[in-house]
Order: C-alpha cells, then structure tokens, then sequence
C-alpha cells in the first residue's frame, strides 16, 4: 500500500447500517456474560473474531468467502448502482476461557475475553490468540464439510444398522441377496413392492459447513497485572503481551517461557507515576515496538539495539498539553488505545476527549487531532463521580489510513476524514432506535488492577446524565467501546452491548 502524503485528505464518507449480528429478540433480556469485549478482523476480512464477558468466542465468516470473491465483489459493484457491502454469517464459537481463582493472591479471575488477535494462517489453517486478565490461549480453528444424514421414517422391516444400505440400487437388485431369515427377506420384497422415491429414502440429506476449535498452547503465569494488550508480531513467529506494568515477548511455538523487554514498576509501588496502557508491533518492520501510557505519551522503541527496552525508546508527545493543569489533566490524558495505519508510518491513540494522528517522523505534536468528546468538558467532575472518566475507547483505522474510528456515548459511532471535518466528523447511531435504552448491566466488583486504582469505590451513573452542558444527548450507561475496521473494505464493526452493527460506506 503507498504511504499517504501529511497534507493529503479524503471526502467523508457516507455511513449506512448494513447487518446487525446477536440482536436480541423483542422482550429478551441481554445477560451481562453476553456483552462484546473484543472484535478483531482477519487480515484478510473474511472472517470476523468476537469476544465477550461470559469468556467465549465466536466466529463470522464472509458469506461470499472464496478464493475468488474479491473478483466476483469488484464485478458486482461495477455492474450494480446500488451500495455493495460483504455480509457476514455464524460460523462458529468455543468457550476460550472459565472463571479462575488464585489461591495464592486470593484473587478471582474472571473470564471475560480483553482482546482477540488473528495469527499469520499457514496453509489456510486459522489460528487466534485470546486472552482474558492473565491467561493467553492459542487456537486453531479448522472448517470441515458435514454431510447430515436424511430423518426419515423407516420401514420396519428394515433394521437401523442396514438403513443406509436402502437406496433404490440395493432394492433393484434384490433377487441377489441370499438371506436365510423370511422375515427379513418378506420384509425387502414389500419395500421393493412399495416403489418408495429415491428422495424419500434415508440417505445424504445436505452437506454443510462446520468448524472445530482447539486449543494448542496456553502461555499463562507471566503475568502479575491485568492483560490489556496482545500483538502479532510481522516476522509471523513471536508476539507481546501487555499488562500494567510490564510487556512481555513470546515466542508462538513455546508455552513455558517468555522474556520480559519492558518492566516499569518501581522498587518502591509509592513512587508509580504511570502505567502502560497499550502495546502495538509495527506492521513492518519486526524489530519496532509501540507502547502508550496512563501519561500521553506513546514510546518507540527497537528491540535491536537492546535486551531490554526500558530507557532506549523515542517518545511521541503533544507538546500542546503543557498548558493550564487541573486536577482531570492527567486522568484525561490516559491513552487508551493506539493502532498502526497500514503502511507503518502513522500512528492513531484514543484517549478520554481527542483522536490524534502522529506522524512517526514528527513526534513533538500530532499531524491532526479530532474531538470527540468536547462537549464533555463541562462536565469533568460528574464524569468524576460516576468513574465514566475511566472508560477506555477503542480506535481504528481504515486500509487507505484517511479515515478514522472511535467510539462515545449513546451507542454513537464517531467518524472523521484526513483534511475534512476535523471538528465535527460524522456521527451514527448504532441502534437502529438508539432513544431505547439498553438493560442496566450487572453490578460487578472492582478488578485488581493498578490502572483503577485512582478510582475509588464504585459508583453508579447518575439518573440524570443523559444530558450534558450543550444539550447533547449522552447517555453515559450507553458505551461504544469496541469496534474494528475491515483491512480493506469501507466496513466497520462495532459493540453496542451484546449486539454486533457492521456500517458500510
């Protein structure tokens, strides 16, 4: 893909709701085990990875998936005025993760899925890493053609072990078989006198496809924190996971061992300052490594010229933010999640209120920042109070790197171009009626993790937040936190609950 120019932009683009996946039916109650936490694309985009709270995964498959349908789509949309857009279908789940608890710590660890990744697919095989708080598993998901056997009624001379063998070539040549039993054979000579129609005799009733997950390594006890981050690596061998404080560098083939690159924590816990947040490879080059933390800054680093990765990193750093201080600057500059644009030279991070695209040539400022959450402003210390300061957005980009993703309040997905509508972007619904409110989630207790630790006691959202200084609608019970673009096409699938919506362009 050829790098984009700095000063190059792209038109909006504009957004339709073309699918809607795990939509409960009227009057179903969502469980909270339902809710999505992960989405992931393959790096083709024919498949589609969704994780959620209850610790499994479930797979979609491209409906017009083949060797060929890239073609077919390119042939279809030159042929067609109407808007196309790849469909997507269920083709399988597996229960990645169960409910753990460490005697040891005395900590319960629950099996909600933090991210799923693609793995490089050798001869055509799928494979995925997931995660949930200190855990990683790898798996290996293998499609199979299922033939399903034709429910009929069966005559009762025929016994269930022969029943197969009665297809009409076996009744026409019936004056060969030598049976010794009478019963038996009156019973054939009846059904060949019945002259039952082929369709109706048991048989091959239709194949279908099915896929079969399982699991082949398991890389656990490395990690003292929460897991918030799994990257592949481009050389296709090795992988890094992230948690608070420290990021740790595996090898796909070894379960057993790992080595730490990066380690924050302090001798002394008083002295933490900041934890990680995010860690992304290069889509690269193999040997660089992107990681964000609680502080706004995104660190670069290359693992050639050090073992250990603690001190030799580049820093990207709004220099902007050194203005007037209050006590939310530092809690609304969390970065809470980065991602490579395609080609490797720009970077996007997501923290509480902006978008910001960096240019890794350039890093005193960002190339472009988008607001999202502006509005809120006002609002700092409500937010405050009802922890929804904390939430952490997911961002993503589009293949051509013009357009950019995250998500707000309301179940709204915001939408922004390079060079056009930098202030506002494009906002969507991701409910079809998205006045309905969603089903209040189940009270949880607080997990363990340093990242929460400035969060006090839990406290629910106020009754009264669905409104906000300018009068526009935000309801904070209502977050978009999980959405992934297609690697190729203008689609984006996004998390409203336990609900999946795929907007196309």
């Amino acid at each position: 893909m050829t790098p984009t120019a700095v000063g190059s932009g792209a038109p909006p683009l504009e957004w339709k709701l073309s699918q809607v996946l795990g939509e409960p039916s009227p009057g179903e109650e969502a469980r909270d085990d339902d809710v999505v936490s992960a989405i992931e694309f393959d790096k083709t985009g024919d498949h589609l990875a969704v994780g959620d709270r209850g610790g499994r995964v479930v797979i979609f498959k491209r409906k017009d998936g083949g060797k060929d349908h890239r073609f077919r789509s390119q042939l279809e949309r030159s042929d067609s005025d109407l808007a196309w857009h790849p469909e997507y279908r269920y083709m399988t789940e597996f229960q990645s993760h169960e409910p753990e608890f460490d005697y040891l710590k005395s900590l319960e660890i629950e099996e909600k899925i933090n991210k799923v990744k693609w793995c490089p697919m050798p001869n055509g095989s799928l494979f995925m890493l997931s995660t949930n708080d200190r855990t990683i598993k790898l798996w290996k998901v293998k499609e199979r053609r299922m033939k399903k056997v034709r429910d009929k009624d069966l005559n009762p001379y025929i016994s269930p072990e022969n029943a197969l063998l009665a297809e009409r070539s076996y009744l026409s040549d019936q004056e060969n078989i030598n049976c010794d039993d009478g019963y038996h054979a009156e019973g054939t000579e009846k059904i060949a006198q019945q002259e039952l129609p082929l369709h109706e005799l048991p048989g091959i009733a239709d194949n279908s496809d099915d896929a079969l997950a399982r699991c082949r390594k398991i890389y656990a006890h490395a990690h003292d924190f929460n897991i918030n981050s799994v990257s592949n690596n481009s050389d296709g061998e090795t992988f890094v996971s992230a948690d608070d404080l420290r990021i740790n560098l595996w090898n796909m083939e070894i379960s057993g061992q790992c080595f730490n690159i990066i380690d924050i924590k302090p001798t002394n816990m008083e002295d933490l300052t900041e934890v990680i947040t995010s860690a992304q490879f290069h889509p690269v080059h193999c040997n660089l490594l992107a990681y964000s933390s609680s502080r706004g800054f995104i660190r670069l680093v290359d693992m050639r010229q050090s073992a250990l990765c603690d001190h030799s990193a580049r820093i990207l750093q709004d220099g902007e933010q050194h203005g007037s201080k209050s006590f939310f600057s530092e809690i609304i500059a969390s970065i809470s999640d980065i991602k490579f644009a395609a080609d490797g030279r720009y970077l996007m991070s997501r923290d509480y209120l902006n978008l910001k695209l960096w240019d890794l040539h350039m890093g005193s400022k960002p190339v472009a920042t988008f607001k999202v959450h502006d509005h809120l402003c006002p609002r700092l210390s409500d937010l405050y109070d009802n922890d929804s300061i904390f939430d952490k957005f997911d961002c993503c980009l589009s293949g051509d790197g013009l357009h950019f993703a995250t998500g707000s309040y309301s179940y709204l997905l915001r939408i922004f171009s390079r060079g056009f509508g930098s202030a506002e972007g494009v906002t969507v619904g991701s409910r079809k009626n998205p006045s309905r409110a969603s089903l209040p989630a189940a009270r949880r207790a607080r997990r363990s993790s340093i990242a929460s630790l400035a969060r006090g006691f839990y406290r629910l959202a106020h009754e009264n937040s669905s409104s906000v200084a300018n009068d526009t609608p935000c309801d904070l019970k209502q977050k978009l936190l999980r959405l992934a673009w297609h690697p190729t096409d203008n689609l984006i699938a996004c998390a409203a609950g336990s609900s999946l919506f795929m907007y196309h362009a």
